[in-house]
């Protein structure tokens, strides 16, 4: 069963390594994740030679280390992944007091129960941690799911081995099989699949989520793009038909943007273009969504919002883009809202572009109603 683990181990660090080296350099962890199932591996090989002519320092000593190095290595991938630092000097102190211990132990005795013990104990505080803070900052999507359960399930065995251990209740080595050394050893091949399993997953989801965002939002505004949007829209006119209770929808368009980028340049209008939207994005609901449309025009969806609070917004937007920032600009918007269970997406646009010109005729920087 050992060497079904190593197999796995091995099989997972080459799918892992392939995937640091063909995914986005922005998904953190991987190489972290990669160098797990080998540290693993690793392990597994000294742990085959126990009970043989190999010094206890390699097969127990060290294959224990290079276990809990590997189990470390995990943790911090997930770290990474999630954005966090890594925290090697804190773990780092900690691998070399766990080295120190299990020298001490097996030069004053070579105790099985003793050894078993102090291992037990060292690796629960690693898998302990990485599963606190799958916790509280992997989220729910599946895959950091499915590490959080197997990381409790471990953790769980860890327990019963660690109190069985303490009351006596093992063999005389990890080799005899009694049923409690099996369950560890099962639990142990399984864990180790099925965290490399869930490295691969996460990063995988990590991957469609970017894909997904970069198929949705304007790469330079960060708002979302005009599918996107319009998908949006569809989807709230079609739960206005069964709640009676529509969105409004305005047009936005930044006044001169043309003259703009003819005298300051496009680097500047660009920037001009990232400052509205963000100030934009600030004054908005979660629910609200501002689209770029196309050029300097964007669209904002405000769902089940009547037309006095829709203008509460628009004023809004007017009076923080008028705070005397170097970026900021005035711009044209044409409101609308939602007339009923026969208006259409189509309508409430054209009925926006319509006030939006007619803002422009009046003036500029300016709200116009339809």
């Amino acid at each position: 069963m050992i060497a079904i683990a190593g197999v796995m181990a091995a099989l997972m660090a080459v799918v892992l390594a392939f995937m640091r080296r063909h995914y986005p350099a922005h998904i953190k962890g991987l190489g972290y994740w990669a160098a797990a199932p080998t540290l693993w591996l690793a392990s597994t090989i000294l742990y085959s030679g126990r009970d043989t002519a190999m010094p206890t320092l390699l097969s127990v000593v060290g294959a224990n280390t290079i276990l809990m190095i590997g189990s470390t290595c995990y943790y911090m991938g997930c770290r990474t992944f999630f954005g966090h630092a890594s925290t090697w000097r804190t773990w780092g102190l900690y691998l070399l007091l766990a080295v120190l211990l299990q020298t001490g132990v097996d030069i004053v005795g070579r105790n099985y129960q003793i050894r078993l013990v102090v291992f037990t104990a060292l690796a629960l505080a690693i898998y302990g941690a990485n599963l606190r803070f799958m916790l509280r900052h992997g989220g729910r999507r599946l895959p950091s799911i499915m590490v959080q359960i197997v990381l409790a399930v471990h953790l769980l065995i860890l327990v019963t081995r660690l109190a069985t251990a303490s009351f006596g209740m093992v063999g005389a080595s990890m080799m005899e099989g009694n049923l409690l050394q099996t369950l560890y050893i099962a639990s142990y091949v399984l864990t180790v699949l099925m965290l490399s399993i869930a490295a691969v997953l996460m990063a995988t989801d990590g991957l469609v989520t970017e894909l997904e965002h970069l198929a949705t939002h304007d790469p330079l505004t960060r708002s979302i793009n005009r599918r996107a949007l319009l998908q949006r829209a569809s989807d709230e006119l079609a739960r206005s038909q069964r709640s009676g209770r529509g969105p409004a929808l305005a047009m936005l368009d930044l006044d001169h943007f043309k003259k703009l980028n003819d005298t300051h340049g496009h680097q500047h209008g660009d920037a001009v273009l990232v400052h509205f939207a963000q100030t934009t994005q600030a004054l908005l609901r979660r629910a609200d969504r501002l689209g770029r449309y196309g050029g300097e025009e964007f669209v904002l969806l405000l769902p089940e919002t009547a037309l006095p609070e829709a203008q509460m917004v628009t004023q809004r937007i007017h009076g923080a883009l008028a705070s005397g920032h170097a970026l900021d600009c005035q711009l044209s918007i044409g409101l609308t809202t939602w007339k009923g269970p026969c208006d259409t997406l189509d309508a409430m646009l054209a009925r926006a572009d319509k006030a939006l010109y007619q803002a422009k005729a009046q003036g500029r920087n300016q709200t116009c109603v339809a």
